[in-house]
């Protein structure tokens, strides 16, 4: 239930911010760091032989007609038309050109997705994608997802090019899905996505629901149960065991009171009345 409203969530702020259309691109696409591989679309006003696209390359660069190679890599689009305006004019090429970037095809920044997502793997990062965009690319989370998101991003490289500790984001799926929109973070380049499966106690026996339940840190026998459905009419509340895996080795846990803490993995079986 919960991992269908977070889906229905996702599709609704994607048809949503579609809709918003193009401000929301744009600001996205205004942050967005060039590198190799990246196609964009430069216009520069009154000047068609100027205007078109360009492919920037492995080493950062791209030739621009009359000022040659540009260094794009490390820009963003509005500095990136910033430079290329300063030399049309340092060149005495043109007085004062309007000049625009935008990005035609993302190619050089990607994102993982992984863990309970329909279909995980990489994704190009564009440039106003946030986790909520990248687990709807992802095809949402599926039924067994937990109750969080774990982004590891790459730490920043020290003095001496060395990769610094990697940061560790957990973002609540269900404050998200209630409307934090604070959660939405905006994703950088070589982010990882991961959703891990949900806790789960299997519940056997005498309930009305025997099935596999998610559970959180802390829940009892009692409120498992209750998850199930609770007993039969034949099941006794005073007749409950619970199968622990310790040390890599099944152990059975008779006469488990209703106030007890599951564990993940825990098998509840609930035994019957004697009459």
């Amino acid at each position: 239930m919960k991992a269908l409203k977070i889906r229905s969530l996702i599709v609704a702020l994607v048809a949503l911010f579609g809709t918003v259309g193009g401000s929301t691109a744009a600001i996205g696409q205004t942050n967005y760091v060039l590198g190799p591989q990246d196609v964009i679309s430069v216009t520069v006003l009154g000047e068609d032989d100027l205007s078109r696209k360009y492919t920037i390359e492995q080493d950062g660069t791209f030739t621009f007609p009359l000022i040659g190679r540009v260094m794009a890599r490390g820009l963003t689009l509005r500095a990136l038309e910033q430079e290329l305006r300063k030399r049309l004019i340092d060149g005495g090429f043109l007085k004062n050109p309007e000049v625009s970037v935008a990005i035609d095809a993302y190619q050089s920044q990607r994102i993982m997705v992984w863990g309970q997502v329909h279909q995980p793997g990489e994704y190009q990062l564009s440039g106003d994608m946030t986790l909520l965009s990248a687990l709807a690319k992802a095809g949402s989370v599926t039924a067994n997802a937990g109750k969080e998101a774990v982004i590891v991003r790459p730490g920043k490289p020290d003095a001496n090019g060395n990769p610094g500790e990697p940061e560790i984001i957990r973002i609540d799926l269900n404050e998200l899905q209630a409307g934090n929109m604070t959660l939405n973070i905006p994703l950088r380049d070589g982010d990882t996505i991961n959703v891990p499966k949900a806790l789960s106690v299997f519940v056997s026996g005498h309930v009305k629901n025997p099935n596999a339940y998610s559970v959180e840190e802390g829940m009892t026998v009692l409120q498992v149960l209750t998850l199930a459905g609770g007993l039969t009419e034949r099941g006794s509340d005073r007749r409950i065991s619970i199968i622990r895996t310790v040390d890599g080795k099944k152990k059975e846990l008779k006469g488990v009171k209703l106030t007890a803490i599951v564990q993940p993995g825990d098998t509840i079986v609930v035994g019957q009345r004697i009459f």
